[in-house]
């Protein structure tokens, strides 16, 4: 595993885009910490997001794990573009001549994914920690250190979400249309599931309960948006007599179907590389 890994980071201090959009990713991640300097001051009214409490234990995780997700963009730019680099750079079939095996260049690429999902939830850990020792009314060590099946929920999320890159890299060899490739997945499970829940089974859970199995609305459903769960919004919400309680833990059997994509993504990639001509 270190042998293939060596050779992929080999490749990305060697690639100038690729160092800049990682840079650039956790150059973000940092910035939740910014989420702290939010003040509004309107008249007599004084509003600080900090004080809300997005940065107490145990909420932090929740909250953070859902807002830095939304920055894998960026890394799903550098994977997609590794693979269309072994292509354009003819370094796939190089490989393959130097004795790689089309198995071990999938696991290289692979354990790249792992990597960078691993790195990722070992950063958003450290940032949460921190923010969350500077302004959390709670640092019982229990309190701290529960609801971290958030962080996890975030690995498999990030790894499932790479592996698809990995796998449309794979399947159309340019990253510009690899990203466009995923654009349109998402547009096409976002309609396709507006028009089950609004007006094919308008009423029903059926839409939830069909969409659950896609890829990206199974990754989305990992980690459920945070912002129901503050007392200022549950205040507001009880005020205007909505009810907007809900499930926001992590589930085994969602995680189990983020997994499921993981794999036939990493086999439809090993697939793919088997049956071409390179």
């Amino acid at each position: 595993m270190l042998r293939l890994l060596s050779i992929e980071i080999h490749k990305l201090k060697n690639s100038r885009a690729s160092k800049i959009l990682i840079i650039v990713y956790f150059a973000l991640l940092t910035s939740i910490a910014l989420i702290a300097a939010i003040k509004f001051d309107i008249g007599p009214i004084q509003f600080h997001l900090a004080e809300q409490g997005i940065f107490n234990f145990p909420y932090i995780w929740h909250f953070n794990t859902f807002i830095a997700a939304f920055f894998k963009f960026f890394l799903l730019l550098v994977i997609v573009s590794m693979m269309a680099n072994e292509y354009s750079n003819k370094t796939l079939k190089q490989n393959l001549i130097d004795g790689l095996s089309k198995k071990e260049f999938v696991l290289s690429k692979f354990y790249t994914v792992v990597l960078f999902a691993l790195v990722s939830t070992i950063f958003v850990f450290g940032v949460s920690m921190v923010l969350g020792l500077i302004y959390s009314d709670y640092n019982e060590i229990s309190i701290i250190f529960s609801d971290l099946e958030y962080l996890i929920a975030f690995f498999v999320k990030l790894t499932g979400f790479f592996s698809f890159g990995l796998f449309l890299g794979v399947l159309i060899k340019r990253s510009a249309f690899a990203v466009g490739a995923m654009l349109v997945w998402f547009f096409a499970e976002t309609i396709g599931y507006n028009i089950f829940k609004w007006n094919l089974f308008k009423g029903t859970d059926v839409a939830d309960y069909v969409f659950q199995f896609a890829p990206l609305k199974a990754m989305w459903n990992l980690i459920d948006e945070p912002f129901s769960r503050l007392n200022a919004v549950k205040t507001l919400a009880n005020q205007i007599g909505e009810d907007i309680s809900s499930d926001f833990g992590i589930h085994l059997y969602e995680i189990a179907i983020v997994i499921g994509w993981t794999a036939i993504f990493i086999y439809g990639s090993y697939y793919l590389l088997k049956i071409r001509d390179l």
